[in-house]
């Protein structure tokens, strides 16, 4: 499923275990989770229902900064955010947005293109890994 760069791919775990499943990739890669931000649980803090929603937030400045040296604008997009949430008939899901069309959005030329490749694909692998995989829990 993908819509205006938007990649969402199915989950075969909970909401909490894919969440963890994706933290756990993020720093064995060496990046840093700045943020996990559970939406559901402030939902609930202002007495509103929210199915399970969790923003993680993260990244490195070796993989970033490559491209907003090349146009800061992107800054507004980094560090990269996964979210993991919950549809109305409990499947679990994973959206984030795809480096490439970031890169089109702000008009990133191809002197980054192996940086962003490498995002990508690093990306990617962390994705699979917390929505298939089976052992890193």
């Amino acid at each position: 499923m993908a819509a205006d760069g938007l990649i969402t791919v199915p989950s075969r775990y909970g909401a909490k275990d894919t969440a963890a499943g994706l933290a756990a990739g993020v720093e064995a890669r060496g990046m840093t989770v700045f943020a996990r931000i559970d939406h559901a649980a402030g939902a609930v803090e202002v007495g509103l229902p929210l199915r399970p929603t969790e923003l993680l937030i993260f990244g490195n400045a070796k993989g970033g900064t490559p491209l907003m040296q090349s146009r800061q604008t992107i800054g507004i997009d980094l560090p990269l955010k996964v979210l993991v949430w919950q549809d109305e008939v409990g499947k679990v899901w994973v959206s984030y947005n795809d480096p490439s069309w970031l890169a089109k959005r702000h008009g990133l030329g191809p002197d980054i293109d192996s940086a962003l490749s490498a995002m990508a694909a690093g990306l990617g692998v962390i994705v699979k890994e917390a929505t298939l995989a089976s052992g890193w829990c």
